[in-house]
Formats: structure tokens, C-alpha cells, sequence
């Protein structure tokens, strides 16, 4: 059995209501998410056994399991061959709003860093020509990045940028993100047009992303504008869907 410092769960106030129409399995579950979206359980901490689980809460060992696999499929938990059921991390809740991703992963306490994967010149696309509004074929500066948080891969990064808009120095990138170098080269980022969808990853991409061929993963394409009017990048990016998901506020018309 794992020891008191070790294992977290003895000071949780967990509970389940048998008399509720929802599964105790599930009850379960979302206490454990909750304590580990509000950092109670952080990353690292251990769970101990199931059987350890299911004495102390009073539940069986298959209900115990099954809120167990229902972290470890939402990727907030993993087993680990003589460790236990260990804490992750907390899935990333990014808002849809003009903000960088590298600024988010700080926010939220993931610890985030990147990898320079390409930073050349490019002949434009005929989607980035009309993003930046630049002749298709004209050159335009190409960064492709994996954006990491608690070393783990978070997303895949490719920005499109007009030349001579900005110096994009290898370690400058990989210490920020692009929006916090963009202001501090005095550009005044104003809006974006946006779109989010998703798909299934290939071979590579997966291989990226730590994520099998197959897996789904949501996509952002974005172009961003300057206090002008100007296009100053356009960003199409791969999130694993496992670690990550967009959230929407969405008003009521009167």
C-alpha cells in the first residue's frame, strides 16, 4: 500500500449518494476529476489500488475500476506496471478568445515549453496567399512548433508569417510564445477570424503527438489581425482531443 504522503486520497472528502439515480461509478469519477482540475490531486500523486479504493469508500471493486478507467480514457490517469494509479494531469480548458496557447498552459499552471520543429521561408499556399493577403507563391515566413506542457506533447503548431514582420530566433521561441514576441516587437494584435473542427491523426502526426494513427484530434485554424487591419499570421494547428478541449460562452439575444 502506498504511503500517506504518497497517496493523496485519504484526506479527500469523497462520498457517493446511493439513493441518486447517477451511477456510483460516475459519482466517483467526477470527484476525482474535480480534485484534480482544482489541483488537489496534482500531477504525480498516486491513487493507491483499487481494492484499497473500494474498502476505504465503501464501494465495489468494479465500480472503483470502472470510475478508474473512465479517468484513464479521459487521460487524467494512468497505470503504471509497479507505481499504481498515478495522476497526469488535468485536461486544458482554453477559452475561445485572442490569447496564445504558451500564455494559457503558464495560466493554468501546465508548465509549458516548446519545440522548434521548422523555421524557414516558404512559397505561399493558395489558404495562407489569401490569409495574408500576399500573391500565392510570394514568400512568407513558415514556423512549425510542438507545444509541450509538463513535458508531455500538447499540440502541433505551423504559423504562416508575412517576411520581415518579425525575427523569429530559435531560442527567443522556444521561451514564449508567438503573441508574446509579436508584442514586443510593437505589434498591437486586435482580432482573429477562427475556425475549430476535428479529425482523426495519421502516422505522423500521432507519432508527434504521442497518439496512436487513428486518434482524434481537434484542429484551429486562425488568422490574426493587427489595430490596422492587417493579416500578421495565419496559424493552423493539431490539439490532442485526450489533453485539450475549446470552450464557448455563448450570449442570449434579447
Amino acid at each position: 500500500m502506498p504511503t500517506p504522503e504518497a497517496d493523496p486520497v485519504r484526506p479527500l472528502q469523497l462520498g457517493v449518494d446511493r439513493g441518486s439515480p447517477v451511477p456510483l461509478y460516475f459519482q466517483l469519477a467526477q470527484q476525482l476529476e474535480a480534485a484534480i482540475e482544482d489541483g488537489t490531486l496534482t500531477p504525480g500523486s498516486l491513487l493507491g489500488n483499487e481494492i484499497d479504493l473500494a474498502g476505504r469508500l465503501g464501494l465495489s471493486r468494479p465500480t472503483v475500476r470502472q470510475a478508474i478507467q473512465s479517468l484513464v480514457d479521459k487521460g487524467l490517469l494512468v497505470r503504471r506496471r509497479g507505481v499504481g494509479t498515478q495522476v497526469v494531469h488535468s485536461q486544458v480548458k482554453r477559452p475561445l478568445e485572442l490569447s496564445s496557447l504558451y500564455d494559457d498552459l503558464e495560466t493554468a499552471g501546465q508548465r509549458p515549453s516548446t519545440r522548434v520543429l521548422a523555421r524557414d521561408l516558404v512559397p505561399a499556399s493558395a489558404e495562407v496567399a489569401a490569409a495574408l493577403g500576399v500573391a500565392e507563391g510570394a514568400e512568407v515566413q513558415r514556423l512549425e512548433r510542438l507545444r509541450l506542457a509538463h513535458g508531455e506533447p500538447m499540440a502541433y503548431l505551423r504559423n504562416h508569417l508575412p517576411v520581415g514582420l518579425l525575427a523569429l530566433e530559435e531560442d527567443r521561441l522556444e521561451a514564449t510564445g508567438l503573441y508574446r514576441l509579436m508584442r514586443a516587437a510593437g505589434i498591437t494584435l486586435h482580432s482573429a477570424r477562427q475556425s475549430v473542427g476535428a479529425r482523426a491523426a495519421d502516422g505522423p502526426e500521432g507519432e508527434q503527438l504521442d497518439e496512436s494513427e487513428g486518434a482524434p484530434l481537434l484542429t484551429m485554424r486562425r488568422t490574426t489581425f493587427d489595430d490596422t487591419g492587417r493579416p500578421v499570421e495565419h496559424g493552423s494547428h493539431l490539439y490532442r482531443a485526450s489533453r485539450y478541449s475549446f470552450e464557448f460562452q455563448l450570449l442570449v439575444r434579447p
